[in-house]
């Protein structure tokens, strides 16, 4: 149980419930089978065991999204009625237009819906109620808003918003850049992404690059700004800060990993992983949060 991208958001007040609490209400909606004419199908799935749609370690909190979705390439779709259209003007004689392709498409969905195989995914939730974080492990804003879209239908008496620092996440990376030091408790590695600021947008990308020297500095002094970075937390854990405050690529290191309580049941290796897990990226947000100058109050 690693994550690998965090999407993280802050709770804005207490959280007003319990653990029996919360299940109860994830319960209300489980993810149900595709019906034969819906593409897709989200709810909540269990965790670890059967029966608990949370799974609690050290009073962390795990959740999971479900999403079952029928696997209807449009390629198919289009060749198709792209088929049904020549056909019909072979036997008919005449041209069939847009809008009568559209309604064709349109039918051969409905009728190769049914038909379709289904796959499943999972989105991963942590929830921290003791300090008030909610992590998602999601790799793009679709997946992210589905989890967060999801649970703010759910429940009622939750209210996370994006987490939001009082130094911008660009305007420290390129300082740190510029001053080639990195904030305490951290290491720049070697991945970067530069942007202009001009309306031209240009972009370069470092990867496995060193970035100490007067390139960089170079770039810096021409006004393009760092929006994403390569930087790893006390020799524990590596990972991409991005301009959006979205932590990506992570990886555990073998000094985390090492600390991992090793067994052959996988019940107690998947507890273990996880308090693992969440206990040092708390202190991974912390330390990142006193380097982006604390957080920003909202009222």
């Amino acid at each position: 149980m690693w994550f690998r991208n965090l999407r993280v958001y802050r709770l804005q007040r207490k959280l007003d419930i319990d653990l029996a609490g919360l299940d109860e209400q994830l319960s209300r909606r489980p993810l149900a089978r595709c019906g034969s004419f819906e593409m897709a199908s989200r709810g909540w799935v269990f965790p670890r065991q059967e029966g608990a749609f949370v799974h609690a370690v050290n009073r962390q909190w795990l959740l999971a999204l479900g999403v079952e979705q029928k696997l209807l390439p449009a390629t198919v779709v289009r060749q198709t009625a792209q088929e049904r259209a020549a056909l019909i003007e072979s036997e008919q004689g005449r041209k069939v237009g847009r809008k009568e392709l559209r309604d064709i498409s349109e039918r051969v969905t409905e009728e190769l819906l049914p038909k379709a195989f289904s796959q499943r995914r999972t989105t991963w939730g942590w929830l921290d109620p003791l300090h008030g974080w909610l992590v998602v492990d999601a790799g793009s804003d679709a997946r992210a808003d589905e989890f967060m879209e999801l649970l703010l239908s759910t429940l009622d008496n939750i209210a996370p918003r994006p987490l939001q620092t009082q130094v911008s996440p660009q305007t420290a990376m390129t300082g740190w850049l510029a001053g080639s030091e990195a904030p305490s408790g951290f290491t720049i590695d070697s991945d970067l992404e530069l942007r202009s600021a001009s309306e031209s947008q240009a972009v370069i990308r470092y990867v496995h690059h060193a970035l100490a020297g007067p390139e960089i500095a170079g770039h810096i002094a021409d006004g393009k700004i760092a929006t994403k970075l390569g930087m790893t937390w006390n020799d524990r854990i590596s990972f991409v800060l991005t301009d959006k405050l979205h932590l990506k690529r992570l990886a555990f290191l073998d000094i985390l990993k090492e600390q991992a309580e090793s067994t052959d049941n996988a019940e107690e290796q998947f507890d273990a992983d996880f308090a693992l897990m969440t206990g040092e990226l708390a202190h991974l947000l912390d330390d990142l949060l006193v380097a982006l100058g604390g957080e920003m109050k909202v009222e």
